[in-house]
């Protein structure tokens, strides 16, 4: 399924729509393959660097490192790969990556009836969230690839809809 070719990256009122790729708790490192138009996977990372939230993308975008700008979708239960959902936007990780920037759109399920929609900035998931996150991509290719990732940080909803504006701007230049 092409899903850059059938979704927007906005929906309404500025909900963006994901495609999940890796689920929560996974170590499995699974990508959609744009040119195949499939999700094919990579490789599998130790356990230990298992995904701490759902991991996916932004269809009609592209970040800096030549892929779709990627999401962290937050629920309390893995998601199933291939699954698409509408999402609210809480934020984005600054992260860089080899080098490249390798920004991470925070987001959550845009009708969250299980929390009634109380998550609505990254405040809402705490410092303790923020602390799991930074651990994890600090140091998940630290077997193979040591220093190689870095994070720099977490910028707001405004900070993240400016991304976003830019990867569909890079998307769309193609």
């Amino acid at each position: 399924m092409d899903y850059n070719a059938i979704l927007k990256p906005y929906s309404e009122d500025k909900t963006i729509n994901v495609v999940i790729e890796i689920p929560m708790g996974s170590n499995h490192k699974i990508e959609f393959d744009r040119k195949r138009k499939i999700m094919v996977l990579d490789r599998v990372e130790p356990g230990i660097f298992a995904k701490p939230v759902n991991y996916g993308f932004i269809p009609g975008t592209l970040d800096d490192d030549g892929d779709e700008l990627d999401v962290l979708f937050v629920t309390d239960q893995p998601m199933t790969t291939g699954v698409v959902s509408e999402a609210t936007v809480l934020g984005v990780l600054e992260f860089e990556d080899d080098g490249e920037m390798d920004h991470k759109v925070i987001c959550v399920p845009a009708d969250d009836r299980h929390t009634g929609n109380r998550i609505k900035s990254l405040d809402d998931l705490g410092e303790q969230w923020k602390k799991q996150i930074d651990h994890h991509f600090s140091r998940y290719k630290d077997l193979k690839k040591p220093g190689s990732t870095k994070v720099l940080g977490f910028g707001d909803v405004d900070k993240a809809h400016e991304v976003i504006a830019e990867c569909i701007e890079r998307w769309d230049s193609q």
